[in-house]
C-alpha cells in the first residue's frame, strides 16, 4: 500500500477501469452532446448524452436488442448488428432534432474497422454528422456480411450446418445475410420515417392550435 504523503486515491470509476476522467473533462469542455458507444459481449449500445445539473442525461438511445423489432434474425454482437444499431440510433436522433454530435468510446481501444466504428458508420449513413477519420471505418462488404456469405458458400452442407447452427436455428441462411441486412435497414427507414412524420404532424397541429387560440 502506498504510504507517501502525496499519494492520491483515484475516483472509484477510474480504479474500476470504467471512466477516463482526463478524456471526460476534454469532452465536457466542448459543451456538445456525446454519442456514447459501448460494445458488450452480446450487444451494442448507443446513447446520445448531454451534461445536466445532476450528471449525464440520455436524450436518445438504441441497442442491438431492438433490431428484432425490425426482423433481424442474426445475433446482436456482430459487425452487421453494430452498424444497424448505429443506423437506428442515427434515425431516431434525427427524428428528435439532433443532427450533430461527437463520439465517446470511453476506455475501449480505438482500433480501425471494429464494431465501434461499424456503429459510427451506421450513424453517419443515417445522416448525423460526427467528426471522424474515414480510415477507421470498416468496409461496406464486411458491414453487409458478404464475407460470411462467401465463406458459407465454400462449405458443404454438413460443415455449414455445424458452423452456422445459431443462424440456421433462427431461420437465417448465412448466404442470405447481405440481403437480410438490406431488408432490415429498409424496415428501419420505413419505421423511423413514419415516426418522424407523426412528430411533424403533431408539431404542425400544435402550432396551428396556438395560432387559432
Amino acid at each position: 500500500m502506498a504510504r507517501s504523503a502525496t499519494y492520491k486515491v483515484h475516483f472509484k470509476r477510474r480504479r474500476e477501469g470504467k471512466t477516463n476522467y482526463n478524456q471526460r473533462y476534454r469532452l465536457v469542455d466542448l459543451d456538445k452532446t456525446r454519442m456514447v458507444v459501448r460494445v458488450t459481449s452480446n450487444h451494442t449500445i448507443v446513447q446520445l448524452v448531454k451534461i445536466g445539473e445532476n450528471g449525464d442525461e440520455t436524450l436518445v438511445s438504441a441497442n442491438s436488442k431492438q433490431l428484432k423489432q425490425y426482423g433481424w434474425l442474426g445475433n446482436g454482437k456482430n459487425t452487421s448488428a453494430a452498424y444497424l444499431t448505429g443506423y437506428l440510433f442515427g434515425k431516431k436522433a434525427l427524428a428528435e432534432g439532433y443532427d450533430e454530435t461527437i463520439l465517446d468510446i470511453g476506455l475501449q481501444p480505438s482500433i480501425r474497422g471494429t464494431k465501434i466504428y461499424a456503429t459510427l458508420k451506421g450513424v453517419l449513413d443515417a445522416g448525423v454528422y460526427v467528426p471522424h477519420n474515414e480510415v477507421v471505418l470498416p468496409e461496406e462488404s464486411r458491414i453487409r456480411g458478404e464475407h460470411i456469405a462467401e465463406y458459407a458458400k465454400s462449405m458443404d452442407d454438413e460443415e455449414k450446418n455445424a458452423k452456422f447452427a445459431n443462424y440456421i436455428r433462427c431461420g437465417l441462411s448465412p448466404e442470405e445475410i447481405p440481403d437480410h441486412f438490406e431488408s432490415v435497414k429498409s424496415k428501419i427507414d420505413e419505421a423511423t420515417q413514419w415516426a418522424k412524420d407523426q412528430i411533424d404532424q403533431t408539431t404542425r397541429t400544435t402550432l396551428i392550435d396556438s395560432i387559432l387560440k
